[in-house]
């Protein structure tokens, strides 16, 4: 799986970005990394989103055991990968059919913090049990929401390309070919949004550090994130706002 969000959507964090930024070019020029995307994986699907960029996703090559999938509700976009153990629990808690795929049932665990708060999102990421790494989209306000398992289960990467926009990929080499340098596993345990950051669900309360990432050549290669133990955050509890409140853009 592949998406590439335009920085007006979701700014990469600066510490992805490593001192020898030469090598990154720019993901969405010419639609350059889903044809890259296209050409590895024959049959792909690319999902277009206009000005805030693209996704991406392929059925082939699979990892039976971590599957692919992909999802849309109400211009909600989700591409999830891996599974979730608790899945019988959360279609009930969520009011969903018993048809309802995992896709699904983050949308609407998403759709349910945006729509009907207050809830803590890192308590709604918490309570989804299971391997898995998501990717999910809402065009209709332009918000990102993105997750990696507590134990980093499903192989998920992430960097920053030329131009600053947010590269995101269950494969490293994908990353790499639009970011160069300036990208990293996603922190295990983490979630994301376009208006929050980088935030832990496991350690809500605490800061994350950026650690520079070195490979094998001692380059720096963007920069892993660790809980800082020390470091608390406010309080984040989320507030809705009106009858139509988004929750992230008050998170």
């Amino acid at each position: 799986m592949l998406a590439v969000f335009d920085k007006s959507v979701a700014k990469s964090p600066d510490a992805l970005n490593a001192p020898d930024h030469s090598e990154a070019v720019s993901a969405l020029k010419n639609g350059f990394l889903a044809n890259h995307f296209a050409s590895v994986h024959p049959g792909s699907v690319i999902i277009n989103l206009g000005s805030s960029g693209v996704m991406a996703y392929s059925l082939e090559k699979q990892n039976p055991l971590l599957p692919r999938l992909f999802a849309v509700v109400d211009d909600i976009f989700c591409l999830f990968q891996g599974h979730i153990g608790n899945v019988a629990l959360l279609k009930q808690q969520y009011g969903l059919s018993k048809t309802a795929n995992e896709g699904i049932i983050v949308i609407e665990a998403y759709r349910t913090l945006r729509d009907r708060g207050p809830y803590p999102p890192d308590q709604v990421v918490r309570d989804i049990q299971g391997k898995f790494a998501f990717i999910l989209y809402d065009s209709s306000s332009k918000a990102t929401f993105i997750a990696s398992d507590a134990d980093g289960s499903v192989p998920f990467f992430w960097g920053t390309d030329a131009e600053g926009h947010l590269v995101l990929a269950d494969d490293g080499e994908t990353v790499k070919k639009g970011c160069g340098k300036s990208f990293a596993p996603f922190p295990k345990g983490c979630f994301f949004t376009s208006s929050g950051g980088l935030r832990s669900f496991e350690h809500p309360l605490n800061e994350l550090k950026p650690v520079p990432r070195v490979d094998s050549s001692g380059h720096v290669c963007g920069a892993t994130f660790s809980v800082d133990a020390e470091a608390k955050k406010e309080s984040t509890g989320m507030k809705k706002v009106g009858s139509a409140a988004n929750w992230s853009a008050h998170y």
